[in-house]
């Protein structure tokens, strides 16, 4: 059985309400960059980004970070992950990176995705966007920008349900894993 946490007028709300986030906190967006890791986190920036165009009337950097091949949890020699050439088309050199990701669960996707943007540039920042924090760290990560904190057991999945991505419509879900 799934339960929705949040529809799509909740997760348009939240993207909206974070977007302002960014802004008050990054004190303006002359020197930000949204980096979404692909492919839950690259809609999440790109809809942020959206809504600084449509809103601000200002076109803030924003690409997409593969973190396959700096996955700590690759379980063969022989699997090779499916990977993209990270080029984002401008660079990230002394600008405030806001790294964006879907749901924020034990850390090593978000360290993964540090470990791909430091081969790219230096940033002067780097701010951790999720839009479900749903607990079960294993790594000292923290995020500086939540959507919604969903604590959640081992055996329940969040599942980030986004139209670019296929859905019919957009949907944060809890399943049970037996269910998945």
């Amino acid at each position: 059985m799934a339960a929705i946490i949040m529809d799509a007028a909740g997760m348009h709300r939240t993207v909206v309400r974070l977007s302002h986030e960014i802004e008050e906190r990054c004190e303006g967006l002359h020197d930000v960059a949204l980096i979404g890791v692909k492919r839950g986190g690259e809609v999440v920036a790109r809809r942020v980004a959206d809504y600084f165009m449509r809103a601000e009337g200002v076109e803030v950097p924003c690409a997409g970070l593969d973190i396959g091949m700096t996955r700590d949890d690759l379980v063969s020699a022989f699997f090779v992950p499916d990977a993209e050439r990270n080029d984002f088309g401008f660079s990230v050199e002394g600008k405030t990176v806001v790294l964006c990701d879907d749901v924020l669960h034990t850390g090593r996707s978000a360290v993964a995705a540090l470990e791909a943007l430091f081969r790219l540039g230096r940033p002067a920042r780097i701010k951790l966007l999720v839009l479900v924090d749903r607990g079960g760290r294993e790594l000292p990560v923290r995020a500086d920008f939540v959507g919604k904190n969903v604590p959640t057991s081992h055996e329940e999945y969040v599942e980030v349900r986004l139209t670019e991505l296929g859905a019919e419509e957009d949907a944060l879900v809890i399943t049970k894993e037996a269910a998945r």
